[in-house]
């Protein structure tokens, strides 16, 4: 019997909030006391953290991730290896170690044919990196062009931009980069400022990582300690995503009874809607689509359909900043399983979720700024 490859799922097009991602890492290697610092970043309010391949034994490198996972965090595992088999060798620990996300790595094909099987996403470095620490090397069109290369991979959901290790116009490369690529891309390496966090959100990135300048304390906060730098860099980043150019992917469905209340908060908001991505169950879509048309509307199945388990699925995966579910709770609906399907997966996966008006004004004022 002749074995079938396996299907080809086309990757959504992953969004995020512009966010913070807390290395547990001092040049380039795992810090020796990261479960020790794992809890006071995670007494300062992170929810996003990762560390390196090295560093630590393998062990305790899983017991780090568990953790990670048992606060209800999103964990990242960056690789630094420079030579093939200890790139392979750390993807394979990234799925061994179940981490949300793999970042880094240069051998994206050969990674891909590991990883391809797994929930974790991927996100390589684009550009010549070498040395350790790690350096971005080349001419920013040669980066680019890498970056669209790795990009245009079915199993590359993002990129991981080493943009402080470049020695160069650093803002002038960022932006080129977010501009030539329709996927998520995290800036890394060196950032240890607000101007630098800010220079990230401006030119289109969907998130950051600080590592060494967090245990540096290179950030000015109100206290001392881990915690205290990590509501700093947080403070910052609330700042910095007023800033943010990185498109936002929202999730729009509403009952029935409820569709009219939605379509008039759409119509309301559409201005700050426009040049963000909105995905929709069928009729929803189509309604919004109709009374929107300047709009992105991307349209699901109908919910009775399998719209829900769609939005249900993105939400599992990380590819959307929040869910819209206009709800009418006066009446029996075929479709309250599903919907408390999704409110489960929102609060598993921290993904706001607004069932009202007013809610929902609070997720258009925090993400969109309108």
């Amino acid at each position: 019997m002749v074995q079938m490859p396996p299907p080809r799922i086309p990757p959504e097009d992953p969004a995020m909030a512009f966010d913070f991602i807390l290395m547990l890492t001092s040049n380039d290697r795992t810090i020796p006391d990261a479960r020790a610092r794992l809890d006071e970043a995670l007494e300062g309010g992170v929810r996003h953290i990762g560390f390196k391949d090295v560093g630590l034994r393998f062990s305790e490198l899983k017991g780090l991730a568990e953790a990670i996972r048992a606060a209800g965090g999103r964990s990242y595992l960056e690789v630094v290896s420079l030579d093939a088999e200890s790139e392979l060798a750390s993807a394979r620990a990234a799925i061994d170690l179940d981490v949300d996300c793999l970042l880094g790595g240069t051998r994206a094909e050969e990674v891909a044919t590991l990883t391809r099987d797994h929930p974790l996403r991927y996100y390589p470095f684009p550009g010549r990196i070498t040395g350790h620490p790690s350096v971005l090397e080349g001419p920013a069109s040669e980066i680019t062009e890498s970056a669209r290369r790795l990009a245009d991979l079915e199993w590359v959901h993002g990129l991981d931009l080493l943009a402080y290790r470049f020695d160069g116009d650093v803002p002038a490369l960022m932006t080129e980069v977010c501009g030539a690529v329709a996927k998520p891309v995290i800036m890394a390496g060196s950032i240890d400022s607000a101007a630098r966090v800010e220079a990230a959100a401006r030119a289109g990135a969907t998130g950051f990582t600080v590592g060494t300048a967090a245990l540096a304390g290179a950030f000015p906060a109100e206290g001392e300690g881990f915690a205290a730098q990590a509501r700093a860099i947080l403070a910052i980043t609330e700042r910095a995503r007023a800033q943010s150019t990185a498109p936002r992917r929202l999730a729009l469905a509403a009952h029935d009874t409820r569709k009219a209340q939605l379509r008039a908060w759409v119509l309301r908001h559409a201005r700050a809607l426009e040049g963000h991505r909105l995905v929709c169950t069928g009729g929803t879509g189509r309604m919004i689509a109709e009374a929107a048309p300047a709009l992105s509307v991307r349209r699901l199945q109908r919910g009775a359909r399998g719209g829900d388990q769609q939005l249900g699925a993105l939400i599992a995966t990380g590819d959307l900043d929040a869910v819209i579910f206009f709800a009418d709770p006066t009446l029996p609906h075929g479709g309250d399983a599903d919907l408390q399907a999704l409110t489960r997966l929102a609060v598993l996966h921290d993904t706001p979720l607004a069932l009202g008006p007013s809610a929902a004004d609070m997720v258009a004022a925090s993400l969109l700024g309108g």
